[in-house]
């Protein structure tokens, strides 16, 4: 930029002298009284092109050779009193236009590096989410891994306790890590946002269905479409879900190689309501669910209470199992004023 300085002063210097020469040319065809007419666009020119700087020097050459050639008297710098109001109204001019472009010319400048700074922090911005995002979802694989391999340790164990009611604790305790894991992988989508709580649920049920291998197996899940639910609530109330669809193939359908499972999640007021219910053999004779030993139903009832909700479980209409877990149900945002 500061080797093209001396080439715009040099642009002025010929601007000015074309003006001249022009204004020479038509001198004969213009009335009197019009000394500057060729070198204002000249002087606005130089400002515009070439800036500040550069324009002043046009102003200056171009007020010179009008005053000389075309200022009464003729061939002289004398200064009479109109020649002076010619001079003064001229540079009044110039200034004004010089100082307008200069304005112009800054302000587009400053535009300019607006633009470029916003598209910098722009394309920063964009950077920083996409990092943010690769680390959340590296974050959560690695949380979701980390779960699951302390559940396949738990597994390994195993091996060397002989106990049998060990053996089984401990398998449950892996299975339910191995669990987490998956809810924690599936929670959320590959932009890191969180799942809308219908689809979450449909892919667990199918994930659930799989891992256990049961072909003849459906489950149904009926939730509104959309709804999200703070993952504090979410993970308890999917490992309750899972529990209660474990429970169902594992019991209800034992010995069978088909069946249906209704997973509906609805409100109720001010409550949400979740029922898991099966068409299978039902409940044991005289089960009472206060009294239960199982390691899942005492979590579920655990988790139920740290949402502040309720557990239940129970014959299902007709036949079969209901399991039902009830909890406050979250604030809808309030509306922007």
């Amino acid at each position: 930029m500061t080797q093209r300085r001396p080439l715009a002063y040099a642009l002025a210097v010929l601007i000015a002298i074309g003006a001249h020469m022009v204004r020479l040319v038509l001198d004969p065809v213009f009335p009197p009284g019009f000394p500057f007419l060729t070198f204002f666009p000249a002087v606005i020119l130089c400002a515009f092109l070439l800036g500040r700087g550069p324009g002043s020097l046009a102003a200056l050459i171009c007020g010179l050779l009008a005053w000389y050639f075309f200022i009464p008297p003729f061939d002289s710098f004398q200064l009479g009193r109109g020649t002076a109001v010619a001079l003064l109204f001229y540079l009044g001019v110039v200034a004004v236009d010089i100082a307008l472009i200069d304005l112009m010319q800054r302000a587009n400048a400053r535009l300019r590096s607006e633009r470029e700074r916003s598209r910098e922090l722009a394309d920063r911005s964009s950077r920083l989410a996409e990092r943010n995002e690769l680390l959340f979802r590296e974050l959560q694989h690695r949380v979701s891994n980390n779960i699951q391999m302390v559940g396949a340790v738990l597994s390994l164990q195993k091996r060397h306790i002989d106990d049998v009611t060990a053996r089984q604790a401990l398998d449950d305790a892996a299975a339910k890590l191995q669990l987490i894991g998956r809810i924690q992988r599936q929670l959320y989508d590959l932009d890191g946002g969180q799942v809308a709580l219908d689809a979450f649920l449909r892919e667990l049920a199918a994930d659930l269905l799989a891992a256990n291998d049961t072909s003849g197996i459906t489950c149904h899940v009926e939730a509104e479409a959309g709804f999200l639910l703070d993952p504090d609530a979410a993970i308890p109330l999917a490992l309750i879900m899972a529990e209660s669809v474990a429970n169902a193939i594992e019991h209800g359908f034992a010995g069978r190689d088909q069946g249906r499972i209704d997973v509906v999640l609805h409100r109720r007021g001010d409550e949400l309501e979740l029922s898991v219910q099966d068409d299978g053999v039902g409940l044991p004779g005289g089960f009472d669910a206060t009294t239960a030993k199982s390691l899942g139903l005492k979590i579920a009832n655990s988790l139920a209470r740290q949402l502040g909700g309720r557990f239940a479980i129970g014959p299902a209409p007709g036949s079969g199992t209901c399991t039902t877990l009830t909890i406050p149900a979250p604030k809808a945002p309030a509306p922007n004023p």
